[in-house]
């Protein structure tokens, strides 16, 4: 249902939803959907259905539960703009993250068409940050859905990072996060990709987050770029 995230640049994960379909060459070696099946396996009934798209009632009411501040990762095992989630069932999310708004909520899919046409029929809220992601260069195109999207925050994730992705429109984008693919099947990142991207978020004064280099299982040291760590928030004044 929950858990506290070992992701970096989150607290914890809500996952009203389990479960997804490919659609580009960054779901290749996808993460939710091994530890779905391993979590299958376990005889866990959340997981009863492995990683077919699953709508979970009972997990909706989570967030409002937690009264210390989070940053919540929503859907870490799924998509939420997927096209089997239905609009009402995400009306219910957004309820529920409109009462407990004392969280940050950080959306981030692979289907920004359809979030970005969702948001403007809900009311902005400032604690539900929206994002896409953004493997390489071919998929690029998300970011100009997320840029008409009805929301405060606007964040893009580069992960699996597994090409160059060139020239970045980062206007009213307002927080980046680089990392590589990891797992017994990880594709190489190069430097230079990292470094375009960190480059381009300096000078478009966009907060920047490396995540990792990848590999078979990411080292503690693995989040080194240019001999530091990047750890930084959008500023939410």
């Amino acid at each position: 249902m929950s858990e506290r995230s070992k992701i970096e640049w989150t607290d914890a994960s809500w996952n009203p939803t389990t479960g997804c379909t490919k659609v580009s060459a960054g779901c290749t070696n996808c993460y939710a959907e091994t530890l779905a099946l391993r979590l299958q396996k376990m005889g866990s009934k959340r997981y009863r259905n492995a990683f077919t798209l699953t709508l979970h009632e009972d997990a909706l009411n989570l967030p409002l539960k937690w009264k210390k501040p989070k940053k919540i990762f929503v859907n870490s095992m799924s998509d939420m703009f997927h096209k089997d989630v239905p609009d009402k069932f995400i009306d219910k999310v957004w309820d529920v993250m409109a009462k407990a708004n004392w969280h940050i909520y950080q959306i981030l899919t692979k289907r920004p068409e359809r979030m970005a046409q969702y948001s403007w029929t809900k009311e902005k809220l400032p604690n539900v940050w929206l994002g896409t992601s953004v493997e390489y260069s071919r998929v690029k195109d998300r970011i100009k859905a997320l840029h008409t999207s009805n929301a405060k925050i606007r964040f893009i994730s580069f992960e699996p990072l597994i090409g160059d992705v060139g020239k970045l429109d980062l206007s009213n984008i307002h927080w980046v996060i680089v990392g590589g693919e990891s797992g017994k099947n990880h594709r190489p990142i190069e430097r230079e990709w990292v470094t375009n991207i960190l480059a381009q978020c300096k000078k478009q004064n966009v907060a920047f987050f490396f995540k990792q280099w990848g590999g078979l299982k990411p080292k503690s040291g693995g989040r080194q770029l240019n001999g530091r760590t990047y750890d930084e928030y959008p500023n939410l004044r």
